[in-house]
């Protein structure tokens, strides 16, 4: 079936507001088997409404229209959808139930414009809308059965859902085509790379359709498959994971779409483990991912924005000495910093951020966009140092917390490349070397090397 979306109203044609249902609804469609062929946009003027239904009428068969449904002079798509097929507008049983219902479910008071929301081209079938005060329609325009609804978005996805996916998913019949689309979410390559590292997926398994979707700071490896053996496809699509998951290996952190904070909640959840977190560039960004997640108290301890150097010594412990050596921005401070919040809080595990996120205050040495990033485990501490050449303060901010929960993400995971390349090394902090000194154990301690800026450590 030829599928098309328009999208009505001014702020969407000026670029006032950024046009997120189309994306949505073509989704949707996609992932039951139907491919959108055309996205148009049309402003509040009717006669351009009328002509590009009239247009999308003759050469569509499905419709999905958003947008000019409200109360006021401006919303124009039911009279347009009307005069489109040279119907009357009147006024409709079940639309208007949907109105009233709306407002007696809340004790609103309904004016006498909402009534003409219940307005519709005589033919039409309303579509109910359990959240709004403006009733859908659907109805045959030439060759096209559209489907009407709100701009709201969580209106529109909640109508879509209940009601218009269920009906076009119905005019398949025998003939329905299943779609599956498998999201594998990455961190850590450009989209560039990953689509090198990936560009054989398709010869290896053909039917398979390869899409890479950059959503800062991830990027989206999406699979896509169709065809009308619902079995046939879903042990395609898995095998096909199964050989990206091969190629990016640590770099994939979901193949289920979910985000990172979340998997990193899960694994600490999965371990029985805890996490404090002290933030200096970063601001609470990390802690703020965290607590998104329901459940997060199970293994979120402590947050602590120690902005200040004085708030980094007295809340963490952070040395004055230092401090002073090394700077707030270092490996060494990001280091004491993890330590600090795991020890004041109890935590099994400490992160840590200190950076640069500009545009102001960064030096030659220690330029914008530079972070430093501590974590504490059990079994020790290490920091490392990042530089990322964004510009933009939020996008700096932004990555700085997406490395540093990866970081935590990939020991949490016990990649043992990594822990490989650490305890080679054989590096640990300041405060490693004086306790072993301190317990007379002068052997171990000459076999540890003093890393340089930048490196990881155990």
């Amino acid at each position: 079936m030829i599928t098309e979306i328009l999208s009505t109203g001014d702020e969407i044609r000026s670029g006032a507001l950024v046009d997120t249902n189309s994306a949505y609804i073509a989704e949707k469609l996609e992932e039951a088997g139907l491919e959108v062929v055309r996205h148009s946009c049309v402003g509040d003027d009717f006669d351009s409404l009328r002509d590009i239904l009239r247009e999308i009428g003759g050469r569509a068969d499905v419709a999905v229209v958003t947008g000019g449904l409200g109360p006021t002079t401006d919303d124009l798509t039911s009279e347009a959808a009307a005069k489109a097929v040279g119907a009357n507008l009147v006024l409709d049983d079940a639309a208007l139930r949907s109105v009233e219902d709306f407002f007696k479910k809340r004790n609103y008071p309904k004016s006498r414009s909402n009534e003409k929301q219940a307005m519709l081209p005589e033919g039409a079938e309303c579509i109910y809308n359990p959240v709004g005060t403006a009733p859908g329609f659907i109805l045959k325009i030439d060759r096209c059965l559209f489907f009407f609804m709100p701009g709201v978005p969580f209106e529109m996805r909640r109508m879509l859902s209940d009601s218009v996916m269920p009906r076009i998913e119905s005019l398949h019949g025998d003939n329905k085509r299943f779609s599956i689309v498998k999201t594998i979410s990455t961190f850590g390559l450009p989209e560039s790379v990953t689509g090198e590292r990936l560009a054989g997926v398709m010869e290896e398994f053909p039917g398979i359709k390869l899409g890479l979707r950059a959503k800062f700071p991830e990027i989206q490896v999406k699979l896509y498959a169709s065809g009308r053996d619902e079995n046939a496809l879903g042990s395609m699509v898995e095998k096909a994971t199964e050989w990206v998951l091969q190629k990016m290996g640590k770099r994939v952190f979901s193949v289920d779409g979910s985000s990172m904070k979340a998997a990193v909640g899960e694994l600490l959840r999965k371990k029985g483990d805890t996490l404090a977190v002290a933030e200096s560039c970063t601001g609470g960004l990390i802690s703020h991912w965290l607590t998104d997640v329901s459940g997060s108290s199970d293994y979120f301890l402590f947050s602590g924005v120690t902005y200040s150097d004085e708030a980094k010594m007295k809340v963490l412990g952070v040395s004055p000495d230092t401090l002073a050596a090394y700077g707030a921005v270092h490996e060494e401070t990001a280091m004491e910093m993890a330590d600090g919040a795991r020890r004041v809080s109890g935590a099994a595990y400490g992160l840590s951020t200190s950076g640069i996120a500009g545009p102001t205050g960064g030096t030659d040495e220690k330029p914008v966009g530079t972070v430093c990033i501590g974590l504490a485990t059990p079994e020790g501490v290490r920091g490392r140092r990042f530089h990322f050449s964004f510009g933009r303060r939020a996008m700096n901010k932004t990555i700085f917390a997406m490395t540093a929960l990866d970081m935590l993400r990939r020991e949490l995971l016990g990649s043992p490349e990594e822990f490989e390349k650490w305890k080679k090394r054989k590096h640990c902090t300041k405060a490693k070397l004086e306790a072993l000194e301190s317990k007379g154990r002068l052997e171990e301690k000459e076999e540890l090397q003093t890393p340089s800026d930048g490196e990881a450590r155990i």
